[in-house]
């Protein structure tokens, strides 16, 4: 396939989604523009480079100077902060974006971030606009936030991806561009290509190794030692994508339970020690390139598609903690690093090899299944009860994206002709496809946990995988077609909810916060009528009755109701996170009138 043709299949892809939701009611809001900002600030979190991102467009004028943002993905630790911003060309042709016209674009979402800084946005802004609480955010947390990022998105191509960085009030902020080559690059090849280091470039020389290659087996092996300084840039530089895919979970879940207090200590008293007392790193490669260094020995010089599958906590203490703790001088630290050079040209076995290191290398330290989430059993019969289960009309069928992109690799390989990918898409439209985060929120606001779907993205799978460990019982073992018939019944009860109150005329009611109004109506309905709703119907239906339907908008009109009385004028992005707020919407006063809801019965 070439860029033309990946351009022309996103531009369809678009047009689909759009018709989707003008179908479901929500009218020409939101435009193109914002749509395709949607989909592809998911796909730049799906692959690891930002977290959870958020719509939120705004533009204003101080003076002369323009200012925007269409969106922001901000760290639970609210220390790493995105913005995007686009350059929309909406043309079925492919244009180039000049570097001029894109640094242009870019400079609208430095400026939004220096004026939010400075305190001089707030009087500008509708009080009721959601990018307030990003504004505030800014300016309260401006101190502890040390990675800014700035994306122009746009489905033209650009010459440059990385950019000068831009200053702000003495933070330096990374200017990038997320075109359409780009997008293009991570869908026929790896996201992780793009975790690639010149070690010559980065500390000046080649960094000494022992080198042990095997023409027999699938990855040659390296040992050395890495400058805690450049696992600290790298860091600062990759954040949580140096980190496997399959076990993203364990740094963050190490960095809130409590940082390696003997690690500190060491970086604090004795860093010139780190590399006798620590167990050191495991890290899996793509591609490695050698050179000799000044005394003549190997040294390895380059790799690309670098991730730690072991080493998540030192990887996250040496950074948080030089961070935290500027008296720390890392420039004494070095941290031993096993590297395993993968050789193999089949992605499948490549990734097998993968998860079998990150598997075997964490069995050492209390690492769960759940950290192994994308091979778990649960993902993989998940994927498989999709794959095999046909909707009552026989004819389309629900997709599981147990990997990230993997629906689009579907439509890549089995869509080779425009007909062909027509059709795979009336067989299993954009709307069907389910990733790992959705399905855990769709699964726990059933389960009467809405405060910490509220939490969204990876906060909640994470919850979401920590619940199978501690209580396996929660789904069958092994998944079964009538657990996942249900399942996608409360997906569509979810979706119905949400769609309902997004219209253009529902607005008028529900003016913010529609998927914290669906998770909590969800939520209400399973606790107030759980196994009395009869799932199986809404299966073979694949959709709710209007007497459902009529119930279910007269509930969301009282737990909207409830979050305007728990917190008036407050977003309800943050009042969702609360779990006073659950007590109190459980308790509300919800009235129910069984007649004409088939799904319930007699």
């Amino acid at each position: 396939m070439s860029l033309e043709e990946f351009h022309r299949n996103f531009r369809s892809d678009l047009q689909t989604i759009i018709a989707e939701r003008v179908e479901a009611g929500e009218g020409p809001f939101p435009s193109d523009e914002l749509v395709f900002a949607e989909m592809v600030m998911e796909h730049v979190a799906e692959t690891g480079i930002c977290e959870a991102p958020t719509v939120c467009h705004w533009s204003g004028k101080v003076g002369n100077a323009k200012l925007r943002i269409t969106g922001y993905a901000l760290s639970s630790d609210e220390t790493s902060l995105d913005l995007f911003v686009t350059h929309y060309f909406g043309t079925d042709e492919l244009n180039d974006l000049k570097d001029s016209d894109a640094t242009a674009t870019a400079s609208e979402g430095v400026r939004f971030l220096f004026r939010a800084a400075s305190g001089n946005l707030d009087a500008r802004i509708d009080p009721t606009h959601p990018v307030r609480d990003l504004v505030a955010t800014i300016r309260s947390r401006w101190g502890e936030i040390d990675r800014l990022r700035v994306f122009v998105i746009t489905d033209g191509k650009t010459k440059t991806k990385r950019f000068s960085n831009k200053e702000v009030h003495q933070k330096m902020v990374a200017v990038e561009a997320m075109d359409m080559e780009r997008l293009f690059r991570h869908t026929e090849g790896k996201p992780r290509d793009e975790l690639s280091v010149s070690l010559v470039q980065s500390i000046g020389r080649p960094l000494p190794c022992v080198h042990v290659p095997d023409p027999d087996a699938d990855y040659e092996y390296a040992l050395t030692a890495i400058p805690g300084q450049l696992i600290r840039d790298l860091y600062l530089r990759f954040g949580t994508r140096l980190l496997e895919a399959n076990v993203r979970t364990f740094l963050g879940a190490s960095r809130k339970k409590s940082v390696n207090n003997g690690i500190v200590e060491t970086l604090r008293k004795e860093p010139e020690h780190f590399l006798a007392f620590n167990n050191g790193l495991v890290l899996v490669c793509d591609e490695a390139a050698f050179e000799r260094t000044e005394d003549g020995d190997l040294g390895l010089s380059f790799l690309k598609g670098l991730q730690i599958v072991n080493g998540g906590q030192t990887t996250s203490t040496i950074y948080f903690s030089s961070r935290d703790d500027r008296t720390i001088d890392l420039s004494h630290v070095m941290v031993p690093a096993k590297i395993i050079i993968l050789k193999g040209s089949q992605d499948e076995a490549r990734e097998r090899l993968i998860s079998n290191v990150s598997r075997y290398a964490n069995s050492q330290n209390a690492v769960k299944m759940s950290d192994l989430s994308a091979n778990r059993p649960f993902h993989r019969e998940l994927e498989k009860l999709a794959n095999e289960t046909w909707c009552p009309d026989g004819a389309t069928r629900w997709f599981y994206e147990r990997a990230a992109g993997a629906y689009n690799v579907m439509l890549l390989r089995e869509g080779t002709t425009p007909a062909k990918r027509r059709n795979l898409k009336e067989m299993i439209p954009p709307k069907r496809k389910l990733t790992k985060n959705d399905i855990a929120k769709y699964h726990e606001a059933w389960r009467c946990k809405p405060n910490q779907v509220a939490m969204a993205g990876e906060k909640n799978f994470a919850a979401f995988m920590a619940a199978l460990d501690d209580d396996p019982n929660i789904v069958p073992n092994p998944l079964d077609a009538r657990w996942y018939r249900a399942m996608i019944a409360k997906v569509v009860l979810f979706k119905a909810i949400e769609s309902m109150i997004k219209t253009k005329e529902a607005k008028e009611v529900f003016r913010q916060g529609w998927v914290n109004i669906a998770t909590y109506v969800v939520s209400v309905v399973a606790d107030r009528l759980g196994d009395r709703l009869d799932l199986e119907q809404i299966w073979m239906r694949q959709g709710i009755s209007g007497g459902l339907r009529d119930l279910l908008w007269d509930w969301a009109v009282v737990v909207n109701s409830e979050f305007n009385r728990i917190a008036p004028g407050q977003q309800f992005s943050e009042v969702a996170k609360r779990a006073d707020t659950w007590a109190k919407v459980k308790n509300a006063d919800l009235k129910l009138d069984r007649s004409g809801i088939p799904e319930l019965g007699r």
